[in-house]
């Protein structure tokens, strides 16, 4: 029970610190906290100790391919942002990112 509040509390920090950058001078830096690997570090710990270093192995492989479906998002994203309302933008951005994936 413990460990499942410790989680929450962890992703309500990362919100409340992509929420305070936005607000900043370098608004830019909230679109690298998500690529911090807070989740991957919970997930890989929880992996590595109910199935083993093979699992945790293919674990890490899938994520590298995970990141061709986020550069599509964050391709579609850069290039619709000025050309489209901000939900059009991101639906669409989030359409081909599940194409992709």
């Amino acid at each position: 029970m413990w460990s499942l509040i410790f989680k929450s509390a962890i992703g309500a920090l990362v919100v409340l610190l992509i929420a305070l950058l936005s607000r900043s001078k370098s608004f830019y830096i909230a679109g690298l906290v998500p690529l911090f690997p807070t989740f991957a570090l919970i997930a890989h710990v929880i992996v590595q100790q109910a199935q083993g270093s093979e699992a945790l192995q293919k674990t890490a492989l899938f994520g590298l391919w995970s990141l061709i479906p986020y550069a599509v998002y964050l391709l579609l994203v850069y290039f619709l942002a000025t050309k489209m309302p901000l939900w059009a933008c991101l639906s669409l951005a989030t359409l081909a990112w599940c194409v992709a994936a």
